[in-house]
């Protein structure tokens, strides 16, 4: 794995996103000021950074075992076992992954930890998401996008306040992808539990950190064009495909998986 840039500095003054989701699942790599947000939230903010994750693992092996062979994970996150290229290559050794992640500690654990199968390839992209054009670029390195690409972009939306086109960067991604192609996309409610929803948006605001949740007609809309496959636009708990049902559980993340025609 390459990343062709030098290691930009950590900022341990202020608490990151992705920082602060790996202090909700438990994890090490974080400061703090990520963990004093952490604290703050909801416990709601917990299981949803639980759920987006088993999201991740059923979705991701599912589309292995369909034949996706490419994916391209946009905010990836602090590496946490089992990581997407490990659950696809599990499937299929050969499959490629481009993870794609602007925090200097992703890229730093990212360099150390995302070790490829010898029959396939990871690679890493250190971009910003609203700039769509530069990621698909760098990931034409290592994906062939005359292919489909399974695209995914999880617990990434609700950081895109609508002022910085979150549609659009979607529209601009997709748009870069092959017919058959898929994207996997997760967003947290603002219409499920709103007390609960404004207390963690103010929460991460204190932090410096804007959060956008949103309701499931506007998730709907970045679905725009795609054909959603089942069980549809549903909660984290409630997707799944080749695995049993998960057990019943109230979940304030919308996930969907869609098609590309």
């Amino acid at each position: 794995m390459t990343t062709g840039t030098s290691q930009p500095p950590i900022d341990t003054g202020r608490p990151q996103s992705a920082r602060v989701y790996d202090a909700l699942l438990g994890g090490k790599d974080n400061y703090p000021v990520d963990q004093a947000v952490a604290q703050q939230l909801p416990v709601e903010a917990k299981i949803g950074a639980v759920q987006n994750r088993a999201f991740m693992n059923r979705a991701t092996a599912w589309l292995a075992a369909e034949g996706i062979d490419q994916f391209l994970d946009i905010g990836t996150g602090i590496p946490t076992a089992p990581n997407l290229h490990q659950i696809a290559q599990e499937i299929n050794p050969a499959s490629r992954v481009v993870y794609c992640d602007n925090d200097p500690i992703v890229l730093r654990h990212a360099e150390a930890l995302l070790v490829s199968s010898p029959e396939g390839a990871t690679d890493y992209v250190p971009a910003d998401v609203r700039e769509p054009d530069v990621i698909v670029r760098a990931a034409r390195k290592v994906l062939d996008f005359e292919r489909p690409v399974a695209l995914s972009m999880l617990g990434l939306l609700h950081f895109l306040p609508d002022d910085m086109d979150p549609r659009g960067i979607v529209r601009t991604l997709t748009g870069a992808l092959a017919p058959g192609s898929y994207v996997v996309l997760s967003q947290g409610a603002s219409d499920v539990n709103p007390e609960r929803g404004r207390q963690g948006a103010d929460e991460y605001d204190k932090g410096g950190i804007r959060l956008a949740l949103r309701t499931r007609a506007e998730f709907a809309g970045f679905l725009d064009g795609l054909d959603v496959v089942r069980p549809g636009l549903v909660t984290a708990p409630e997707w799944f495909r080749s695995t049993p049902a998960p057990q019943t559980e109230h979940s304030g993340l919308y996930v969907a998986v869609a098609r590309v025609p």
